[in-house]
Parts: C-alpha cells; sequence; structure tokens
C-alpha cells in the first residue's frame, strides 16, 4: 500500500509540490531553458534519451570535488554521479595526472599498453576472475556475456529479470521498464515487452523473462524450455528499481540451479562494481558467477568496461569467440582506470565511503521516523535511494506500485536546493564519490526533511 492509499490528501499536496519546485525550477535555469531551445540539431535537444527531463535538461559546466556547477553558475553538491560513474568525484588529482601523462604519449594505437595488464590484474583480484578483456560500455560487455553465454553451451535462450536494465542490445532490452502497457503476464511467468522500437523481434523471443527473488519461477522456465537456456543476466543487487536487495540465500541456490540445468550464470556489475564495495556486489555477497560485467565507476570518468570469467573465457583466449573492438583497452582507458583502482579506490576511500553512508542512511531514518513517514532508505555502498513505500521491494511488481510522482517531487526539491540527484527520480539511485563531505550528505538530509514537512506537516 503506498502512502497516497493511506492518506488520500497526499496526492493533492505531491501535486502541489511538484507544481511549486517546477516553478522555482524555471526561474533558476534561464541559460539551460535557452540552451535546450538552441539545441535543435540534437535530437530531442539532448545527447542521450535518458538526459531528456521535465521540464527540460539540466547544462552543465562543470565539476570539482563533491561538487557540479550549470550554466546558470548554480553549484550543487553531486548526488547524480553520472548514473554511477563519478565514484572518484571531479577532478580527482590522481585521476587527472594519469590522463595529463597520457595524453602526452599518444591516445590511441588500437594496440595494447601496458596499463591494461595491470588493470586486469587489479580485477582478478577483485572479482575472483582470472581472464578479461575490455570494451567501451556496459552495453557492449553484457553483449558479449550474452554471446558468451550461447558460445559456451550451444544454446540459444537466456533468462533475464522482468526490470532489469543491462544495456541497449536486442536480447536485454525486453521488459526493463514495462510500466504503461496493461498485460504484463502473471506474476511467476512475465510476458516480454519490447522496450523500444526498431528490435529484432526473433532475437528478443530468445529472451525469457522471470521475477526476481522468485526461485520456482526460474526452475519453472528452465523445465518449460529444457536444454535450451544458455544462461541467466541480472544484476546481483538490482539497480533498474530504486535498489532490490536478493533474497539470503537466492543468489547461490540461483547459481546451482542454473548450473544443474547446464546453464550459466552472469552478473552484471555495470553499476554495484567499486561503488557496493571493493570487489562489488559479488565481493558484498559473496557468490561468484560464471561472467562478470563491470565499467562506469572504473574508468574514473573515461568510458571503459570489462568482462571476466574463468572457464567461459576461454573461448575468448583460444579465438573461439571474438571479441574485438577498436577502441577496447584505449591507453586513455586504460590509464585513467590504473589510476582509478590503485590509487583512488584504497582501503582509506572504502572506509571514507562508508562513514557517509552511515551518515545519510541515519540522517535520513531520523527524518522518516521524525515524521512517522511509511517509507524506507535502502543503501548499497557508495549508492541509495528512499523508497516512498512502507514495505521492503522484491521485485518489478513491487517497484510498479510506487508512485513515481514521490522520485519526481524529491529531485525537484533536491535539484533547486543545491543536491544533483538523477532526474529519473523513482528509478535511480544516489551516488556518493571518494571526495563528498559531511556538509553534503547534511545539505541532502536537510533537503529532505524540508519534502517530508511540507508533504506530511499540517496543512
Amino acid at each position: 500500500m503506498t502512502a497516497t492509499e493511506i492518506a488520500p490528501e497526499l496526492s493533492t499536496r505531491l501535486d502541489s509540490i511538484i507544481e511549486h519546485e517546477t516553478e522555482n525550477f524555471l526561474r533558476r535555469q534561464h541559460r539551460s531553458h535557452e540552451m535546450s531551445q538552441r539545441a535543435t540539431v540534437l535530437a530531442g535537444g539532448a545527447t542521450s534519451s535518458w538526459q531528456v527531463a521535465e521540464p527540460h535538461a539540466v547544462w552543465l559546466s562543470h565539476g570539482n570535488g563533491s561538487k557540479l556547477y550549470d550554466v546558470d553558475g548554480n553549484e550543487y553538491s553531486d548526488f547524480h554521479g553520472g548514473y554511477g560513474v563519478s565514484l572518484a568525484g571531479h577532478n580527482h588529482p590522481a585521476i587527472v595526472e594519469a590522463v595529463r601523462r597520457r595524453v602526452a604519449l599518444g591516445t590511441h594505437f588500437a594496440q595494447p599498453t601496458e596499463d591494461s595488464i595491470v588493470v586486469a590484474d587489479n580485477l582478478a583480484q577483485r572479482y575472483h576472475q582470472p581472464l578479461w578483456r575490455f570494451g567501451n560500455s556496459g552495453t557492449e560487455s553484457t553483449m558479449d556475456a550474452v554471446h558468451l553465454m550461447r558460445a559456451f553451451t550451444g544454446r540459444e535462450r537466456i533468462l533475464k529479470l522482468e526490470g532489469g536494465y543491462h544495456g541497449h542490445h536486442d536480447s536485454v532490452m525486453v521488459s526493463v521498464q514495462p510500466e504503461s502497457v496493461g498485460d504484463l503476464g502473471p506474476a511467476d511467468a512475465p510476458i516480454g515487452i519490447p522496450e523500444n522500437t526498431g528490435l529484432l523481434r526473433a532475437t528478443m523471443d530468445g529472451t525469457v523473462i522471470v521475477p526476481a527473488n522468485n526461485l520456482p519461477a526460474v526452475q519453472a522456465a528452465l523445465e518449460r524450455y529444457s536444454g535450451e537456456i544458455a544462461g541467466m543476466i541480472l544484476e546481483p543487487i538490482m539497480m533498474n528499481a530504486g535498489i532490490i536487495y536478493p533474497d539470503d540465500g537466492y543468489l547461490a541456490s540461483l547459481k546451482d540451479l542454473l548450473h544443474a540445468h547446464g546453464a550459466l550464470l552472469t552478473f552484471d556489475e555495470v553499476k554495484t562494481g567499486f561503488t557496493v564495495g571493493p570487489g562489488g556486489a559479488s565481493g558484498k555477497l559473496g557468490v561468484t558467477s560464471d561472467l562478470v560485467c563491470v565499467a562506469k565507476a572504473m574508468g574514473g570518468g573515461l568510458s571503459t568496461s570489462a568482462i571476466g570469467g574463468g572457464e567461459v573465457m576461454e573461448l575468448v583466449a583460444r579465438g573461439d569467440y571474438q571479441q574485438v573492438g577498436t577502441f577496447n583497452g584505449n591507453p586513455l582507458a586504460m590509464a585513467a582506470a590504473r589510476a582509478m583502482l590503485t590509487e583512488v579506490l584504497t582501503d582509506e576511500a572504502y572506509a571514507h565511503l562508508d562513514h557517509v553512508r552511515v551518515r545519510m542512511q541515519d540522517g535520513l531514518q531520523a527524518v522518516i521516523d521524525r515524521h512517522a513517514a511509511p517509507w524506507l532508505v535502502v543503501t548499497a555502498g557508495a549508492k541509495g535511494c528512499v523508497s516512498f513505500m512502507p514495505d521492503r521491494i522484491r521485485n518489478f511488481r513491487d517497484f510498479r506500485g510506487l508512485d513515481g510522482r514521490y522520485g519526481h517531487a524529491h529531485w525537484l526539491v533536491q535539484h533547486n536546493r543545491g543536491a544533483f540527484l538523477p532526474p529519473w527520480g523513482k528509478v535511480e539511485q544516489w551516488l556518493m564519490s571518494v571526495q563528498h563531505t559531511d556538509e553534503d550528505v547534511d545539505r541532502f538530509v536537510g533537503n529532505f526533511d524540508h519534502l517530508a514537512d511540507t508533504l506530511l506537516g499540517p496543512a
């Protein structure tokens, strides 16, 4: 049951907050508005469809430390974090120096450099996977993972969670956010819903959708398509619907179940890698998959990704699977990744991230308790969110019941008071960097208190 169902008058207050904060937003964003108007040569007025937001995109100027600055001169504590990229924060000295040195030596050869060995060694230690290859985005690495599961098993179908996002290749652009569709099928056997136009139907038909935290549903799918399932791809901590943790024992049992049916397990750690902990969600939860994909935070702000594994990656080592890309292991990206993994993400850095996580969680929980609000704070290392529902969300169907106006109102309230969250408030999480301070956290908590007071206080 949502808060608006518990107290229907909250619906009117939510609409009022959104209207008022939208007006404030527009008053503060004159140059951003002008640039949005100018950007007619950019399809949709932005460089990615995920940058298109209401009432319009925020155009940024620069970042430094834990702060962002827009073209109107407004300063923000950055809790957007580039959807998980900016774990180092902005202008981190180690990253800046590594990139500066590499630029002077050449930025692209389409041949390997020593930094790629250092980065791969570091990844092998963190994720307990002996063999690695690089790509340029999370989409590329998850695409390779799907191909490799098929190549290794000789099977074509894969399993994917309802509500899970793994990039924008055909096999995984199925049932990512099917909220506006009426018939989603039974909860334990969802219908695969195309997430975009232009997708190859035959490829999508090879993707079988199952709910999160439901082993019997996976068992049923494996039996329904006996001998046809190559493997399953999922985020070990699901990040496309707020934050959804696996049930106790779910991941280990899932791995055993898949292996019993001759199928493989891929962990998509594009978002959770490095942000949840030194070894990502795999390390935090103590389960090692057959393949693991990492990206985003790994590059310290530059675009890079990686896929790691053991026996399955032998296909790449032998040349049975051609994992290719002109920019794979790009020297500039590898220099930044080396600095990120060996100089930035130290034990001290993770201790600091844990400190700000606890401060954030305790501060928000105190606000919730003070207002007797039916909401939950969910954190996973440097990432976190407020779930504006009273009960833990276990799967996409639970998440679907969350009123998206809460996330939008929260984004506007934070933004207008100097804290930059991702504009897709219901779906996305905050990210804190190694450069975030207590003052950044306290600003965020204070803004959240304002939202709670406005929404739940006396009329």
